[in-house]
């Protein structure tokens, strides 16, 4: 998943910490994700809640903490990122099963013996790989693992044996590829990493083809209302610019980037002179 990483403004900071850091996301819908949060709490809790530790002068001191939220959230920005009207679309390194195995008219001889030869090949070289050999359709194994986002689908039926081959089906883009038996292993970690590359280059250009600069609140709300996104804009560092644009644009503040961009001396919002740049969006 592409992020961008930044600091949280005073109003969207954890309360009590002195600052708070972001990575946020864009899901195919073009509506933010906070996908992940660290925060820099000083000496303020240990002093508060009176925790202490002996230095190296053996003095009891308060210590400076940080804390690291990344949750469950992000199975969620997972499945906004890359899912479709199929359903889930897993990258490989996290899918629980990485290839299925699917025989091809399996009352054939030797079909169900050559898959399952197929999927202990491919577990033995280190795949998370299955094998359905349950009485249900073609049509319905394809769509059921479809459905659960598998990233590698591999068919072998009675031609296949005979002429010594297997069909290989990408999850993301649907592209069917015939190789050799004993190509398998090596085929198949070529298309995973095809894969996670093509997933994330997707999520990428879609991060960056919906990110929009904006020199005005209504030029920020209208751009959100036609396009959605992020909206960038300068900012003066004010609350109340924040809150006009929450109110009339319905973007809250996603971070103010690391990475800054010069967009212009004043801010969006009421044209004061500008602090930094920050980002705008509609949040899950």
């Amino acid at each position: 998943m592409p992020v961008t990483r930044g600091r949280k403004t005073d109003k969207e900071k954890f309360n009590g910490a002195e600052a708070t850091y972001a990575i946020e996301c864009m899901m195919h819908d073009r509506k933010a994700l906070q996908a992940g949060t660290s925060h820099y709490f000083g000496d303020g809790f240990a002093r508060a809640f009176d925790i202490t530790f002996a230095n190296k002068e053996n003095k009891l001191v308060n210590p400076f903490q940080t804390s690291w939220g990344v949750s469950t959230r992000l199975i969620g920005g997972i499945i906004m990122t890359h899912g479709d009207n199929n359903g889930l679309v897993l990258p490989p390194k996290v899918a629980p099963v990485q290839i299925i195995v699917v025989p091809v008219a399996q009352h054939k001889p030797g079909v169900v013996e050559g898959a399952q030869a197929l999927c202990d090949r491919l577990c033995a070289a280190g795949f998370r790989a299955k094998i359905d050999l349950s009485d249900n359709s073609l049509g319905w194994k394809c769509a059921q693992y479809e459905m659960k986002g598998v990233p590698l689908r591999v068919e072998m039926g009675p031609r296949d044996l005979q002429n010594g081959q297997c069909v290989l089906v990408r999850r993301d883009n649907g592209e069917k590829t015939v190789i050799a038996l004993d190509e398998l292993e090596s085929k198949a970690g070529e298309l995973l990493d095809a894969v996670h590359d093509g997933l994330f280059e997707k999520a990428r250009r879609n991060l960056e083809e919906n990110t929009y600069p904006a020199y005005s609140l209504e030029e920020a709300k209208k751009i959100q209302e036609e396009k959605g996104g992020f909206i960038k804009t300068m900012w003066c560092g004010d609350l109340e610019c924040e809150l006009a644009m929450k109110e009339k644009a319905g973007m809250s503040s996603r971070c103010m980037p690391f990475q800054q961009e010069h967009l212009a001396d004043t801010c969006a919002c009421c044209g004061k002179p500008a602090k930094t740049m920050i980002y705008w969006g509609v949040a899950y």
